[in-house]
């Protein structure tokens, strides 16, 4: 079948995807070989394909469709997460705008609504991964509302209750007041803000006295319950015992003493306002203060706020601070940058608040974790540099709040029976529950219509903590032959903003509920960022269509432009001029068959010994690219392998070994030639597949008619051979020269058809390569000696050899010797560079032994190269 002028990119990917899953190549069920299995981050079941999940999926696919190759049982598994609180938000934003308030439907008419627009939006994303090439095991597909997962993650909680992990406890929390639900403290970032502080006078009762309190937040005034000094604060003594007057209240609050106070911060008097600040409630709890939440859920002002009542907290700190004003009780007030907490979801500023929520104990939980990957090193964690802030995490651990004000998760499994603190259990179910109520209370009579169970659901990351298990049913069935084949699995590729969030946990929930780590090694990549080394967002509108630079440039050259994408710390610097690099790239493979397919076999003719000495080598150098590429993916080094195997096709097999074997225009080529270049082209194809899947699938079957069970995604990766350096480094000195010739006709203006003679002043015996350096150098006689003193020509360097072209014009005295001045300061100062490396005691002390022999050799090479420079000087 004669192949295409240019590669078909859209419609290649078309039919080998369908190819790849009609013959079910990505399906994985246990058997007698070795698993190798990635569970995938799940993304939110209503997300779209981002340049962050294109990266993250690039690097699962290279790194399990080499495993495929390697002969393990690959298993890639997909799914989505249910995501509480961004799924809620879109339906409560669609419900609006079709006029219907969340507040005027049930629970579960609201939950038909959220259904209907997961059917309808969800699973978007699977198909556009399918474009990207992914070679997920798509029958394996998970959601975390699953009923069979839903109930494993109702079984944790049950066990970590009964173990006595689980409790419910009133706690100050961090309210969202736009998704009117609890965030977790690793849910809420702190951002530097612009604000002011408001310095306001409190009327001392009875006196004409005042005290002056600074505070960022001018509205929580009408939450205060005392006031605080320190005990030792000579300035406030007289003060002890006595009342001040709420400004802009009736309200007459205590002042109270207590050494938490900080004498030398602002005026050493402190508002305390326990529903609204961690540190006040604990004030507020040590002197039995009253607690006055102002505030509804979604951050208005609440009957405590009086007049103020109903308008948003931010417009009342602005009325409040204008009638401060107006009674002369606002000092002063300036400017002043503070950290601000914000919700991760939506962005909105942070309210703390008093609630009964659902906690997590997780100190004891958290020592198996903290050894896997800090002291027994069970667990990599790469780059490295994230263990510290692993570290910090796990050390710095607080209790989970787990549930969340929503209706959108699994709910809560707890039931109550009646009003007091503890009439509630903890059930798999209602009709659990209700044998388990009528034990607690002794009440035989309670019947299901008793039973009320708790509102809010878990925090959707108390679902995804148990991912690796639960994707495996190793919950429910901690015995079936899944889990105990498929887990741990073996690589985890994320980003480090979910280190905690998600991975940490996993960690946590596997040695919990397993006894075991649930992955070796964890890869996490870094944000992928524009060429100016900003953040992609749709706010500053660098962030490229994910499915349109597939469209244009297709799924191969993309993955390939992600992967050279630049590194910047652990970031990526994204240009699109890259996926055009990777489709120039696809190209120039494809041309490369092309043309190789174009060649007329002479059956009877003998393989040349250009082509012999380049095939020779080129075998060498795939073996030694390979061995590269294999301990960069040990190493997790992914865009290296890509170089590696980039630089390998476009310039030595393309520009070197394809440019040696070619026969003369319209020439045959030999049998032997052929049949070997095709083999070592194969071999190319191999290690490029995790990389371009679609292209060398496609060349794959161009090159014979195969089998499906013959196809290149389930072939065998190259086994690993020795190589010869030697050979390898005869051929290199060769290409210097052969590049040392070209620059000389340049140089002298010779025609590149025109053929030259070359000496080189070393023996014969000395050198191999010389048919490749002849055909590749134009050179028609080679000679290993001095050139004759009358012969007319010029002369160039190449490492310590010296070589001589003859041509018709003399050489310029005084232009050779600049040359050679120019080219003798550059050898000195570059020995000048190798020589204080060496004298560097510490770099020989930690540099491996052969680095250190290397820099030795360069060494040589240049005292050896300044030696022939001075003595050409000395002649000329």
């Amino acid at each position: 079948m004669e192949i295409p002028s240019k590669f078909d990119a859209k419609g290649v990917e078309s039919k080998w995807y369908a190819f790849w899953q009609e013959n079910n190549f990505f399906k994985s069920i246990p058997d007698e070989r070795e698993p190798y299995t990635i569970v995938i981050p799940p993304p939110n079941v209503t997300g779209v394909l981002h340049m962050g999940h294109m990266l993250n999926n690039s690097l699962q696919d290279i790194i399990i469709r080499r495993a495929r190759m390697l002969g393990f049982n690959a298993c890639w598994v997909p799914g989505t997460d249910h995501a509480s609180i961004a799924t809620e938000a879109k339906v409560v934003a669609k419900l609006k705008a079709e006029g219907i308030d969340k507040s005027a439907l049930t629970r579960e008419a609201f939950l038909n609504h959220a259904w209907e627009w997961t059917h309808e939006y969800g699973g978007v994303i699977f198909e556009q991964l399918k474009k990207l090439g992914c070679s997920c095991d798509w029958d394996r597909t998970k959601f975390t509302l699953d009923p069979e997962m839903t109930e494993s993650v109702l079984q944790v909680f049950e066990k970590l209750y009964n173990d006595g992990h689980i409790y419910r406890g009133y706690r100050m929390v961090n309210w969202d007041p736009e998704a009117q639900t609890t965030l977790s403290d690793e849910e809420v970032l702190y951002e530097e803000k612009d604000g002011n502080l408001y310095h306001i006078s409190y009327q001392i009762v009875d006196s004409d006295q005042h005290v002056i309190i600074a505070t960022t937040r001018p509205e929580t005034l009408l939450g205060d319950t005392a006031i605080c000094v320190h005990p030792e604060d000579e300035r406030y003594f007289h003060l002890k015992g006595k009342k001040v007057r709420v400004p802009l209240t009736d309200r007459v609050i205590p002042i109270i003493q207590d050494d938490y106070v900080a004498m030398d911060f602002g005026t050493g008097c402190l508002k305390v306002t326990p529903a609204h600040d961690q540190n006040d409630k604990i004030l507020g709890e040590k002197h039995k203060l009253e607690v006055i939440d102002i505030f509804n859920a979604d951050g208005t002002l609440n009957e405590h706020g009086g007049k103020y009542q109903d308008l948003d907290r931010f417009k009342a700190r602005k009325i409040i601070a204008k009638d401060l004003e107006a009674q002369n009780l606002l000092i002063k007030k300036e400017p002043h940058k503070h950290k601000v907490g914000i919700s991760e979801r939506t962005k909105a500023v942070i309210e703390p608040r008093l609630s009964d929520q659902w906690f997590l104990k997780m100190k004891e939980l958290s020592r198996p974790a903290i050894d896997a990957v800090l002291n027994s090193n069970d667990i990599e964690l790469l780059p490295e540099k994230f263990k510290n802030t692993y570290r910090h995490w796990m050390e710095n651990i607080r209790d989970w709040n787990i549930s969340r004000q929503l209706w959108w998760g699994q709910r809560i499994p707890a039931y109550y029976f009646g009003k007091g603190k503890e009439d509630f259990v903890v059930a798999l179910n209602k009709d659990k529950a209700l044998e388990k109520a009528k034990e607690k209370s002794g009440n035989y009579d309670l019947n299901l219509e008793d039973l009320k169970q708790d509102e809010d659901v878990l925090d959707t990351w108390f679902s995804s903590w148990l991912w690796p298990i639960s994707v495996f049913d190793g919950i429910r069935h901690p015995e079936n032959k899944e889990i105990q084949y498929y887990y741990p699995t073996q690589d985890l590729v994320t980003g480090p903003d979910i280190l905690f969030f998600w991975v940490a946990r996993m960690i946590m929930s596997g040695y919990a509920f397993r006894d075991e780590k649930p992955f070796s090694k964890v890869y996490l990549t870094g944000l992928v960022r524009d060429k100016k080394g900003r953040k992609m967002s749709k706010q500053l509108g660098n962030s490229p269509d994910a499915l349109k630079l597939i469209e244009d440039y297709g799924a191969d050259a993309v993955r390939v432009g992600l992967m050279l994408s630049s590194a910047a710390g652990n970031d990526l610097l994204f240009d699109e001029s890259l996926c055009q690099q990777g489709k120039n790239f696809a190209n120039k493979i494809w041309n490369a068959y092309r043309l190789i397919e174009g060649w007329e076999i002479d059956e009877s003719r003998q393989a040349s010994k250009a082509s012999e000495e380049a095939l020779e080598w080129y075998e060498n150098h795939f073996q030694k690219t390979l061995a590269w590429v294999d301990e960069n993916f040990e190493k997790y080094r992914i865009s290296d392998a890509l170089m590696s195997i980039y630089k390998l096709l476009w310039d030595d097999f393309c520009s070197w070994l394809l440019e040696l074997i070619k026969p003369e225009y319209g020439q045959p080529i030999d049998r032997q030639s052929y049949d070997k270049v095709i083999a070592l082209f194969e071999s190319n194809l191999r290690i490029l597949h995790p990389f371009m899947p679609f292209l060398t699938e496609e060349l794959w079957h161009f090159i014979a008619d195969r089998k499906p069970k013959e196809a290149l995604t389930v072939a065998s990766w190259p086994k690993p051979k020795n190589f010869n350096e030697k050979l390898l480094a005869n051929f290199e000195l060769a290409q210097q020269i052969i590049g040392g010739i070209r620059n000389f006709r340049k140089e002298k203006n010779i025609s590149y058809k025109e053929s030259v003679v070359l000496y080189i002043n070393t023996e014969a015996s000395t050198f191999s390569f010389e048919s490749s350096l002849m055909k590749l150098g134009g050179v028609s006689e080679l000679n290993f000696t001095a050139p004759p003193e009358d012969l007319v020509g010029g002369s160039f360097r190449i490492l310590n050899l010296e070589l001589f072209i003859p041509t018709q014009a003399a050489e310029d005295p005084e232009a050779e010797k600049e040359k050679l001045i120019t080219e003798l300061n550059y050898t000195r100062g570059f020995l000048a560079s190798v020589e204080k490396k060496l004298s560097n005691e510490r770099f020989v002390a930690n540099a491996p032994e052969k680095v250190i022999e290397l820099e030795r050799k360069k060494a040589a090479d240049a005292k050896e190269k300044i030696s022939l420079l001075e003595k050409n000087l000395e002649s000329l």
